[in-house]
């Protein structure tokens, strides 16, 4: 018998300090960067986007792969290449942690377009509260000592 899995996730993290440091005039070869190191891990990237101070990620997990590994390897390997690059002068890093959310495949599609929609979305809401709002819808419990 095979086995089948469907394991989604919208991963968001944020720039050091939440600093405006991803100037969007180089972020295509970003997104393509963290999209080769998502195929090199066997998982899908289905959408890929952000502003000045941070990214959402819609992708798939392998299930050979640990989320915070999976995580931790997008993080250090594309701040090493920003760096290096020097695309992103300003960039210092990005920030500790991250918000992954299972997602269902029947919610991929609203999510996909919440994920472009980011520059749009972003000229109302502030990522502090976007990623509040996040987190309560999720069911997560808020530690205040994370927010300004």
């Amino acid at each position: 018998m095979s086995s089948y899995r469907q394991l989604l996730y919208h991963i968001v993290f944020r720039t050091k300090d939440s600093k405006p440091t991803i100037n969007q005039e180089n972020v295509g070869e970003l997104y393509s960067y963290i999209g080769g190191i998502i195929r090199n891990k066997n998982c899908h990237l289905f959408q890929i986007n952000g502003v000045e101070n941070h990214l959402h990620i819609l992708t798939d997990l392998h299930p050979s792969l640990a989320l915070s590994d999976f995580v931790r390897e997008i993080k250090v390997s594309s701040s090493v290449w920003m760096k290096e690059k020097k695309l992103f002068p300003l960039f210092e890093g990005w920030a500790e942690g991250y918000g992954s959310f299972t997602i269902s495949f029947m919610d991929l599609g609203r999510l996909a377009d919440y994920v472009i929609n980011q520059k749009e979305h972003h000229k109302k809401k502030t990522f502090e509260a976007e990623y509040r709002i996040l987190l309560l819808e999720s069911g997560v419990k808020i530690d205040e000592r994370f927010f300004p």
